[in-house]
C-alpha cells in the first residue's frame, strides 16, 4: 500500500479527525514507531508503522465499517439531489474515503435504526444476499393491535402482491394491557421493498413506526443518538466476516 499522510492514517483508521490529529501532535500524544510525531501530515506507510494515538496503539483497516442510528427524514443513499443522506451525516474526511462508503442495504426514508456503512463491497454484497439468510429485527408499532391469528399469519407468510414472504418470527409487546399487540419486533432475513409495511398492510394494518434494531450480529447501540454514529470494534467486524460464510 501507498504511503499517506499521518492524519489521513488516524482519519481512515477512526481515531480523530485531522483537526484532532494536529492538536494531539503538538501536545506530543501521538508517537510513530515510539518517535513523537513531528508534524500531522507527516508520510507513514500503513502496512509497517506503528502509531500510537494518547498511549492506544492504532489498528489501521483496509476497509471502514461504521454504525450509524439512522434518523428520520435521512435517506439510504449516497447522495440525493433533494434529500440528506446517510453519508451527510459522517465527517468530510470519512465523505472523501476512496473507496467510497456507501450504506449496505437500505432503510425507508421514515423506517429508523441500525444502519451499516462500508466501503467492503464484497462483505456487503454477501452479506445482502438472500442464499445468506442474514437476520435483521426491527422494532415496530402498528395503528391496530394484532391478533394471534395476525402473528400465525405473518410468521407463516402473507402475499405483498405478487410474491409471498418467507417464514419470520414476530414477537409482541406484552407490558401495556391497553396497548396489547400493538408493538413488538420482527425478525426476517428478506429485503424486499417496503416489505414490512406491505406485510401489516397484507393484514389490514399499518405501520406507524418501524426501527431496525439488529442486523446480523449487530445489535443498534443504545448510547447513539440517532443521527450518531461510530467505528465498529474489531469485534464486531470480525462476527461480520463470520457471518457472511
Amino acid at each position: 500500500m501507498k504511503s499517506m499522510r499521518l492524519d489521513k492514517y488516524l482519519s481512515l483508521a477512526g481515531i480523530a479527525s485531522r483537526t484532532e490529529t494536529s492538536k494531539a501532535v503538538r501536545g506530543g500524544e501521538v508517537l510513530v514507531d515510539g518517535v513523537p510525531a513531528r508534524k500531522a501530515d507527516m508520510q507513514v506507510d500503513p502496512d509497517t508503522v506503528q502509531v500510537t494515538f494518547k498511549g492506544q496503539p492504532v489498528t489501521y483497516r483496509q476497509f471502514t465499517y461504521i454504525l450509524m442510528h439512522k434518523p428520520d427524514g435521512v435517506v439510504s443513499a449516497t447522495e440525493d439531489g433533494r434529500e440528506q443522506t446517510v453519508l451527510d451525516l459522517l465527517p468530510e474526511e470519512l465523505r472523501r474515503i476512496r473507496p467510497a462508503l456507501f450504506p449496505c442495504g437500505r432503510l425507508d426514508k421514515h423506517t429508523t435504526g441500525l444502519m451499516l456503512l462500508t466501503n467492503n463491497g464484497d462483505l456487503s454484497h454477501r452479506l445482502l444476499s438472500p442464499a445468506r439468510h442474514v437476520d435483521k429485527t426491527y422494532a415496530f408499532a402498528v395503528k391496530f393491535s394484532l391478533s394471534q391469528e395476525d402473528v400465525t399469519a405473518l410468521e407463516a407468510g402473507v402475499d405483498i402482491g405478487g410474491y409471498v414472504t418467507a417464514p419470520c418470527k414476530v414477537e409482541l409487546d406484552e407490558k401495556d394491557p391497553e396497548q396489547r399487540g400493538s408493538s413488538g419486533r420482527i425478525t426476517l432475513h428478506e429485503g424486499k421493498y417496503h416489505q414490512i409495511k406491505l406485510m401489516m398492510e397484507a393484514r389490514h394494518n399499518r405501520i406507524t413506526k418501524l426501527q431496525r434494531i439488529t442486523f446480523g450480529p449487530l445489535v443498534l447501540d443504545p448510547s447513539l443518538a440517532a443521527g450518531e454514529w461510530r467505528m465498529l470494534s474489531e469485534g464486531e467486524v470480525r462476527a461480520l466476516e463470520e457471518s457472511r460464510r
